[in-house]
């Protein structure tokens, strides 16, 4: 754990202003895996929120703060970062983290403190447990569907499962249960490990004796590559599958040879310059990439950043709405009210519209299907 937080602020030039002067009018908490299993998505979510302050840093004529914290992979530390950033650095809304278990523990703390929390982590809670917190990234049902679909259309009858044993894991592999059926299509296995696992060998011969059609794992980053590369070793011919959490280069470059061809669920930033002109997200996606290459110093080439991105733009368009004054216990209260009633918001990977009692946002304009061919991802008809 990074005991001391990261603070970004808006430059100011030196005219004589009191320090009281610049202080940051909102404050902006923000947890991600700088280090640890989850690093590979959490790095590209830090250079996504880097891109965000870059796109913009003022609201309302007030300055924004932004602190950020490294959770280490651990969902207690999430936990505790969360807690000092709303106890000590009294922010206004947090945005985290690179894990759905580490997601779950800051929603707990957000829950308790009555503190919105914009979860860029697929995670969600029901009910009063979940009430402060609002989840980015697409249900695993909505994408697993798009699967499927292609699934049935290639003619595929059995399916093997593999992925993660936490809450992950345990999303898709529902997801699939619930898609396939309806499809046609049995799902055999449903093997799981660790993300700090380095081999899936058992698991994997286990996968390969019931000679399923196709392959789908409910993994991610670098860890999601284990199952593929065992299933290379192995000679499987089958078909294979993910879904929109291995949308990684790192994922790419240790899959290798491994993972050509599968085929996956993403927001439409990730081939934005392939999505018609009339689509409204192909804007917002270049807008995010300029802002991106500014503040990195090279373009994206993941759908972790944009994530940070949309949660910027979510946080921005409800503090545009919220009343009262920020760094209070009201304005959180008012803050999240406005972020749970979105309405038509466009972001990079969907149009995102939130209910008070809906922890997602995204409806079918926020997936395509891609296809990795030659290290490239291509849009599948």
């Amino acid at each position: 754990m990074k005991f001391f937080p990261r603070i970004f602020a808006v430059a100011a030039f030196a005219f004589g202003l009191s320090a009281s002067a610049l202080a940051a009018d909102y404050k902006v908490g923000f947890i991600t895996s700088l280090s640890g299993p989850v690093s590979s998505l959490g790095i590209p979510y830090e250079k996504g929120i880097k891109a965000a302050l870059a796109y913009q840093s003022e609201l309302n004529g007030r300055k924004i703060q932004l602190i950020e914290l490294d959770d280490a992979s651990d969902p207690s530390t999430a936990a505790r970062n969360a807690r000092k950033l709303i106890d000590e650095d009294k922010v206004d809304v947090i945005i985290g983290t690179a894990g759905s278990p580490g997601a779950l523990a800051i929603a707990a703390v957000a829950r308790e403190t009555k503190t919105p929390l914009i979860s860029i982590a697929n995670a969600s809670l029901p009910g009063e447990e979940g009430a402060w917190m609002v989840t980015l990234p697409q249900p695993a049902p909505l994408m697993m569907s798009a699967v499927v679909e292609k699934m049935k259309k290639s003619g595929v009858k059995t399916v093997g499962y593999i992925g993660f044993t936490d809450a992950w894991g345990d999303l898709v592999y529902d997801a699939l249960q619930k898609s396939a059926g309806p499809a046609g299509i049995q799902v055999v296995s449903n093997e799981r490990y660790a993300r700090g696992d380095s081999s899936v060998t058992g698991q994997v011969l286990k996968i390969v004796a019931l000679h399923p059609d196709a392959v789908i794992t409910g993994t991610s980053g670098t860890p999601g590559a284990l199952p593929y590369i065992a299933l290379a070793e192995r000679g499987y011919k089958g078909q294979i599958y993910g879904m929109h959490a291995l949308i990684n280069p790192d994922f790419v470059r240790v899959g290798g040879a491994s993972v050509e061809g599968l085929l996956a669920p993403t927001g439409p930033v990730i081939v934005a310059e392939q999505l018609p002109e009339s689509n409204p997200m192909r804007k917002v996606a270049m807008q995010f990439r300029a802002a991106y290459e500014k503040a990195n110093g090279a373009p994206p080439n993941d759908a972790f950043s944009a994530y940070s991105f949309d949660a910027w733009l979510l946080f921005l368009d409800a503090a545009s709405r919220a009343k009262g004054e920020p760094g209070t216990p009201q304005y959180r209260v008012a803050l999240r009210d406005a972020i749970v009633t979105t309405h038509e918001l466009v972001g990079t990977h969907s149009v995102y519209n939130f209910k008070p009692d809906d922890r997602y946002g995204s409806d079918d304009r926020s997936r395509v299907v891609v296809k990795l061919d030659k290290g490239q991802w291509k849009l599948v008809p």
